[in-house]
């Protein structure tokens, strides 16, 4: 509890429990597209206010700042390293199998840990590899790579089996992708990181995730605010409906849809830069929606993906091209 809130009992974030026995919390805090001199007090703001699942990637370009902010918050003593739920990703352009485990290490160094809780497949496209992140050939568009992801996979299973992740998953995969690598792998995937909000509710690919004991993590949750390519694109949180949900709540809209969504008992991985955001994303665990307002919600469904991953649209496992 902070000093400057003695009143203030801190909130409670539920965890989910995850199909190898881990807990990961439902409330977790986004990495992606910060500014690096933001990063210290972004992470210290987010464990302040009671943040312990810290999702990133190698990706994100921000491991060695994250590492540094939690470094210090462990070094002052507000948390254990046992208390944070530490995610970060493997990208398309290491995905050979050889590559997994060195990549893997590249991440615990940065991050200035022993082990990860959770590593995931952050796409199922391959990129080129030894070309920087995005490999592209001279007419610019994204050079590919045949790799199995199944293969991938088991050099993620290693990853587990010698100590340096306890949980594995995937994240864009579609249903048909699940199915095949349910049916190779011997170490289950976790959790499918996908876009999901009301307007995207993914409801089909939810419910298949599910059957196979696989949770849903929702990346997006707002919708993506700021990330729309012009005004054609809909953005959640300025919808009439939600905006009526807030008044009715007295909840801001970010708290409206944060909360349709772990009410399903999906994790979420809001991303926000200011203090007041970071600590109001979070306390929108205190309320719940009614049945019927969480229906209005179901009903603002559109199909809209934010993030179409138009990189890799020619990739023969490009994951959207499937209903779910």
């Amino acid at each position: 509890m902070s000093s400057s809130t003695p009143h203030k009992m801190p909130i409670i974030i539920p965890n989910v429990r995850l199909n190898d026995g881990h807990e990961m919390p439902i409330m977790g805090f986004g990495t992606y597209s910060g500014k690096p001199e933001e990063f210290t007090r972004m992470i210290s703001d987010a464990i302040n206010a009671g943040y312990r699942h810290i999702d990133g990637a190698m990706f994100y370009g921000n491991e060695v700042d994250v590492g540094n902010a939690v470094r210090q918050k462990i070094e002052e003593k507000v948390v254990k390293r046992e208390d944070l739920f530490l995610v970060s990703k493997l990208w398309p352009t290491f995905m050979s199998p050889l590559l997994v485990e060195p990549t893997l290490r590249q991440t615990l160094k940065d991050l200035q840990t022993d082990y990860l809780d959770l590593y995931l497949i952050h796409w199922p496209t391959a990129f080129e590899e030894n070309m920087g992140l995005m490999p592209k050939g001279e007419d610019g568009t994204i050079l590919f790579k045949t790799v199995d992801f199944v293969d991938t996979w088991k050099a993620m299973e290693a990853c587990v089996r010698q100590g340096l992740v306890r949980s594995i998953g995937i994240s864009n995969f579609n249903s048909q992708q699940i199915s095949r690598l349910m049916s190779h792998c011997s170490i289950k995937p976790v959790t499918n990181q996908i876009e999901v909000h009301a307007y995207l509710n993914q409801k089909k690919l939810i419910e298949f995730c599910r059957q196979h004991a696989i949770i849903v993590t929702a990346y997006g949750p707002l919708g993506r605010p700021g990330f729309q390519k012009d005004e054609s694109e809909p953005v959640l949180i300025l919808d009439p409906k939600v905006k009526e949900l807030s008044a009715k709540y007295g909840r801001t809209p970010a708290q409206i849809a944060l909360r349709y969504l772990t009410m399903q008992n999906l994790p979420v991985i809001p991303k926000s830069s200011t203090k007041l955001r970071i600590e109001e994303n979070l306390a929108s665990l205190e309320f719940d929606l009614s049945k019927e307002d969480m229906a209005i919600l179901d009903g603002l469904d559109c199909g809209y993906r934010n993030n179409k991953w138009e990189w890799a649209l020619k990739h023969p496992e490009y994951p959207f091209n499937l209903p779910f």
